[in-house]
């Protein structure tokens, strides 16, 4: 797998094609003209976006985190919070976005914070439920880093809620995952204190 954080998408040009004809017929399918001046380049530009929206099947967030692990004999706990994310509904290829935390508790060893973020972003670009992000991005981090425990919460907004079905614009959904030494309620807690601390 491709463990480059770009944020440009390198597929070749047969498979931007190929995806780019997917989107002409479409394009025809629901009533509009591929050809005319407006559409000419959406095609290659849906399916260059739809592959850079996707990139995250192209990386392996465990060796993401795995290349920056380090030596720490302290630390009870780190947390990077407010982790912005964007997805797809893998029911209707719509956006859903948000924010993640991820929290651990080291056992003699620390990743670099920016590892974190790239690891969110890489289950993050695929089609996806908010349910399984969350506990791919705990089970990665926990994989992949001594840890004594792990915990991930997520909230996002979902597109396929607001402007598709009950169409309930202010409705957002909260999601949590944890191991280790966070089933203990007391750690759980802590962290969460934590997060809505005031900065």
């Amino acid at each position: 797998m491709n463990n480059t954080p770009s944020n440009h998408c390198n597929c070749d040009t047969q498979l931007i094609d190929k995806i780019a004809e997917h989107y002409r017929a479409i394009l025809q399918l629901i009533g509009e003209d591929p050809s005319r001046e407006g559409l000419v380049k959406t095609p290659r530009r849906a399916a260059k976006a739809l592959l850079e929206n996707t990139r995250g099947y192209r990386q392996d967030a465990e060796s993401i985190i795995a290349s920056a692990v380090f030596e720490h004999p302290g630390s009870h706990m780190v947390i990077v919070k407010d982790i912005e994310f964007y997805s797809l509904c893998e029911h209707h290829i719509l956006p859903f976005f948000g924010k993640v935390s991820v929290g651990y508790i080291p056992d003699g060893k620390i990743v670099g914070l920016s590892k974190l973020a790239r690891t969110v972003d890489a289950y993050a670009r695929r089609l996806q439920v908010q349910e399984r992000l969350t506990g791919e991005i705990c089970d990665a981090v926990d994989h992949a880093l001594p840890n004594k425990g792990v915990i991930v919460a997520c909230e996002a907004s979902h597109l396929c809620m607001k402007m598709r079905g009950v169409e309930k614009q202010e409705s957002t959904t909260f999601t949590m995952h944890y191991k280790g030494a966070f089933e203990d309620v007391r750690l759980r807690q802590e962290f969460f204190e934590l997060l809505h601390q005031q900065k």
